[in-house]
């Protein structure tokens, strides 16, 4: 009777995929871009700005109150705005590049950046993923939108004197061209700092309005040149003046390739919209499906809030980085090599971040997508030497590991097979055996030692041990994508190296730690010491970074009761903190005082997967308490949203998943780990056309505990599910408690991969 109810409610949920696009509910609604705006270079509540873009948007655009060239583009904490960029950022770390900006003003012209700032006040502000908005105190209207590759802005200025728009050219090279007759200004701009030397992003803008005047500007010296139609070098600029109480619409697309590209997108994606509403209402439309697709129910309002203010932004990078031409086949300028090629490109993405939650959801909710992107990954090593590990949009080498084979081998793993497992194979053996010319991650620090020793030795390697920690889950990932594609040269190659993590942990300590050359560990440890042999954390918070063989963690720490003692006592412990080599406090160190959850520092991605560990170890209750904690005391929907720095989605991607009830704890794995779902009822809607639902049943802030749970109407006493079961489509349902059930989920048979298990 039961397996009969089950199957008629299944029938019910898939007929009602082919209504629920004509009953989506306005979920843009609870998303608020300006979460994790309230940041600055020593505490970063997620180091955002305003987005307005589409999906994966070539190019994006924002309001602007820091200086030409600040990575904080916007403060939540400034009161002035000096212009409305096109944008490309992905951290203010890295910066931004392809830059130009608008900005309106009125009665006299005032083209430097300072001196045309506006105040504003944020209660004039609206700030949505289709539509930001703001009215600054002299009564100007600026109103923004998002098209693919471009924008459509809007200025509505009062009778208050003459109405003039300001191109700023930003920092680098910039050419303009104003067309009066056609009203009209095209050029280029080119800035950057990890481009080719032929790198241009080439602009298209035209305007509602007539020019009453117009000249050129500079932005080195602030030499204006009226009625000057041509201009280029360095920092050069436009501006435009309109009749007073004119209400002007600018339409603008932007390309990498030719301005012929440039024109095309523009004709393509603007030129159809008859006014702002139009483009306004379609970018809701792009927004309001994709958030649709992830229905979740029985929660409260601030928490949809903070669910689709992440959903959002886990979908905002990596960008697409490519055209479509006249026939509508896809090419694209590489930032890698300079010379256009046929295919799909992707950039601007910090793989050590996102290759822990960013992409696993993206291989839900994205497969086709994603699919591109592993092509995209084996294209871009080509034409550089090396994969990407954080572009932006060319090769940085910013942060350690070689985690572009995590995303390829979690792509296979999952049944995204879309490129040769040989020339990944191939592509990261190279990767794994040289070291590249532009930064840590960029090849291999170390890696003679690595191969010979088993381990990084401290000293003349930055982040020794962390980098060790970082190859050892990478070589399972590589592993793991010769084993399952019968690869047996490199499936030998990795076998033995992916259980270097052993060689970094000190049994007496019952930590990992620096060690030197000659074998003897490095003196003077203290676990809360940051920094030295660590990335941006300490001992304490390196010790679990063990993804793919928790079995063999909790046998290094001396079996299950001394490793849920140990983990009992990561998030409950003093905050203590040593400077280490970074002789004062970073951010990520404020970050995890203020999170108030001992030595766990959830701002900072190598233990963004801690919470989840009580499953390998017998005890999952215990994780469901915490990441209920997590999920509610360290997120929120306002400009001091995040823990941390947001990092391209990965942030975001954790809590979307988390809230869900699942997590990616080893990527190039097919199992989602379970958690404590925030809400009563989620409701995935697949690419492939499927639904798969997640019921919490009796959930609320007290019951945060699984006591039962069933998969498709059978008991399901796992602690993990598998990506097939999601994408099969189908019904995970739990009961929930405010007491823990301390013998669910606790046999053998229960417990998520490892290494030492399930080799």
């Amino acid at each position: 009777m039961m397996k009969r109810k089950f199957c008629i409610a299944v029938l019910f949920t898939m007929l009602m995929v082919g209504t629920l696009s004509a009953q989506d509910k306005d979920l843009v609604k609870y998303v608020n871009t300006l979460q994790g705006t309230d940041s600055e270079w020593s505490l970063s509540y997620g180091n955002t700005y305003p987005t307005v873009g589409l999906p994966f948007g070539v190019h994006y655009f924002s309001a602007q109150t820091g200086k030409n060239g600040d990575g904080w583009k916007y403060q939540y904490k400034a009161n002035t705005i000096r212009g409305f960029q096109q944008v490309h950022q992905c951290s203010p770390w890295m910066n931004d590049y392809a830059v130009y900006s608008l900005m309106p003003g009125i009665g006299t012209l005032k083209v430097n950046e300072d001196e045309r700032a506006l105040e504003f006040r944020h209660a004039n502000e609206i700030a949505k993923p289709n539509h930001y908005a703001v009215k600054f105190n002299n009564g100007i209207l600026a109103e923004l939108s998002p098209v693919e590759r471009g924008g459509h802005m809007r200025f509505s200025f009062p009778d208050a004197g003459k109405a003039f728009l300001v191109l700023d050219g930003f920092l680098k090279d910039c050419e303009v061209t104003i067309l009066p007759k056609q009203r009209k200004i095209i050029g280029y701009v080119n800035n950057g700092r990890f481009v080719p030397a032929n790198f241009r992003s080439y602009f298209v803008l035209e305007f509602s309005q007539s020019f009453k005047s117009f000249g050129t500007w500079e932005n080195v010296n602030g030499k204006i040149k009226e009625w000057n139609s041509a201009d280029s070098g360095r920092g050069v600029g436009a501006y435009l003046e309109f009749r007073p109480g004119a209400k002007v619409e600018v339409k603008m697309a932007s390309s990498y390739i030719s301005p012929e590209q440039a024109q095309l997108n523009f004709d393509r994606e603007l030129a159809i919209n008859k006014n702002f509403e139009v483009t306004r209402r379609k970018a809701f439309g792009v927004w309001n499906t994709l958030l649709n697709r992830v229905l979740v129910e029985g929660g409260t309002d601030e928490e949809m809030a903070t669910f689709y203010s992440c959903m959002f932004r886990a979908n905002l990078f990596s960008r697409k980085f490519y055209d479509l031409d006249k026939k509508g086949i896809p090419y694209y300028y590489s930032p890698y090599d300079g010379k256009v090629h046929q295919g799909y490109m992707y950039t601007d993405n910090g793989f050590w971040d996102t290759f822990r939650g960013q992409f696993p959801l993206s291989n839900i909710l994205h497969p086709q997508m994603q699919g591109r992107y592993m092509q995209s990954l084996l294209d871009a090593q080509k034409q550089s030497g090396f994969f990407p590990t954080w572009s932006n949009p060319g090769m940085s080498g910013v942060m350690i590991g070689n985690h572009a084979i995590s995303l390829l081998t979690d792509a296979w793993v999952k049944g995204i097979r879309t490129f040769n497992p040989d020339s990944a194979l191939k592509a990261y053996y190279h990767e794994a055996t040289n070291k590249g010319p532009w930064g840590g991650s960029n090849g291999r620090d170390g890696w003679k030692d690595y191969f010979t020793k088993g381990y990084i030795p401290y000293g003349d390697i930055h982040e020794s041990t962390a980098k060790t920690l970082e190859y050892a889950y990478d070589d399972f990932c590589a592993y793991q994508l010769a084993r399952l594609t019968g690869n047996k040269f490199y499936e030998e190659v990795f076998a033995r190296q992916m259980y270097n993590y052993k060689n970094v942990f000190d049994k007496k300590a019952n930590f990992v730690r620096g060690r030197l050359g000659n074998g003897d560990w490095k003196p003077n440890f203290d676990p809360v010491e940051w920094g030295g042999a660590f990335t941006e954390a300490n001992a304490w918070q390196y010790t679990w970074s063990v993804m793919h063989d928790i079995e063999g963690l909790i046998s290094l720490i001396g079996g299950e009761d001394r490793f849920n003692s140990k983990l009992d006592s990561f998030f409950t412990m003093p905050q203590d903190i040593r400077y280490g080599s970074y002789g004062k406090e970073i951010h990520e160190m404020k970050e995890m005082l203020l999170a108030k959850m001992g030595q766990y520092a959830h701002g900072n991605q190598p233990t963004q997967h801690v919470p989840y560990l009580y499953n390998f170890s017998g005890q999952p209750w215990k994780s469901q308490k915490q990441l209920r904690m997590v999920t509610s005391q360290l997120y929120n929907a306002t400009e001091k949203g995040y823990p941390g720095d947001e990092d391209q989605g990965q942030m975001s991607s954790w809590y979307v998943l988390s809230a869900l009830g699942i997590y990616s704890v080893c990527p190039g794995t097919d199992e989602y780990i379970i958690g404590s779902p925030v809400f009563q009822k989620a409701t995935i809607r697949l690419e492939n056309g499927k639904i798969f639902i997640i019921k919490a049943n009796n959930n609320n802030s007290r019951n945060v505990y699984i006591n039962s749970a069933r998969l498709n109407g059978k008991n399901y006493d796992k602690n993990y599910i598998r990506y097939k079961d999601i994408m099969n489509g189908g019904i995970l349902e739990f009961e929930m408690s405010d007491q823990p059930n301390m013998s669910r989920g606790t046999s053998d048979s229960a417990r998520p991969f490892s290494l030492s298990l399930n080799k």
